[in-house]
């Protein structure tokens, strides 16, 4: 799978031009039929003929709309489209397309040559209506790898305080993968879904490994954002609040170290505690 480029999209560092809503529709080309048969007029010189030719196929598809902060575009589609399954097949990032409408609409169009799916499609509450499938594929968190309490606390201070975007306007969530010395990407977006699906997007574009990293994140530890880290194997999730019953569960059976409540000195261990020392 081809997933490296170098167009990063970044939008003018205005913090409060940053929190406008975009109506983001994700095209996507969907062909898995290459070429079709067509009759066409073969003109050579001054005669003509009907003849059977081959012409490529091209087809496009609105899949879904939905809305973002309107920073780090291509790692966020990256992120959601592997994330939630919702294309089967090879897709490069270098071809993906991102276009602005009139207005404050963007159109994402990521040419794919395999299924695309969005049956088992949930709204979530909350975060202006996230989407998230009902197809989650859990690759269980392995090695022996372990993580400092002290670590922790120095990694989640300094989430907090680069959160630039949530300190000048007090309404966004924030996402980071650490290698548990330093931070290596941080998004911030007014979904909390968003901003995950943007470092974990990030990270599949760059190759970078998850297998010993932690995910902090600002907001509730839900089923989703739980089952976004067990598709790639994230061993330790962290977040400044709390996570529902079947987000431990499934951070259990995916071997995660499920973090919750990191205030000050103190923080709660949910599942899987013996990675923290």
């Amino acid at each position: 799978m081809c997933l490296r480029y170098a167009d990063f999209r970044y939008i003018p560092s205005n913090y409060i031009a940053f929190i406008d809503k975009l109506h983001m529709p994700l095209l996507l080309w969907n062909i898995m039929e290459p070429c079709v048969k067509r009759r066409i007029v073969k003109v050579i010189g001054a005669s003509s003929e009907e003849v059977e030719d081959l012409i490529a196929v091209e087809r496009q598809k609105k899949v879904l709309s939905l809305f973002c902060t309107p920073t780090m575009i291509k790692e966020f589609v990256i992120g959601f489209l592997l994330n939630e399954g919702i294309i089967n097949g090879h897709f490069c990032a270098d071809s993906v397309t991102i276009k602005e409408e009139e207005g404050r609409d963007i159109s994402v169009n990521i040419p794919a040559d395999g299924d695309v799916a969005t049956d088992g499609m949930v709204r979530t509450s909350g975060c202006i209506g996230g989407i998230t499938f009902d197809r989650k594929e859990y690759r269980p968190a392995t090695g022996s790898f372990s993580f400092t309490a002290d670590g922790i606390r120095t990694q989640f201070k300094e989430f907090n305080q680069r959160a630039g975007l949530f300190k000048a306007t007090g309404c966004v969530h924030s996402a980071a993968v650490s290698d548990g010395e330093k931070i290596l990407v941080m998004s911030e977006d007014i979904g909390r879904h968003n901003a995950v699906d943007k470092v974990i997007g990030h990270c599949i574009i760059e190759n970078v490994s998850f297998e010993d990293k932690m995910m902090l994140v600002s907001g509730r530890l839900s089923s989703e954002i739980v089952s976004k880290c067990a598709r790639w194997g994230i061993p330790l999730l962290v977040s400044r609040t709390s996570p529902t019953s079947y987000a431990v569960e499934i951070a259990e059976k995916a071997n995660i170290t499920l973090i919750g409540f990191v205030r000050g000195e103190c923080f709660n261990i949910y599942s899987n505690a013996q990675r923290i020392r």
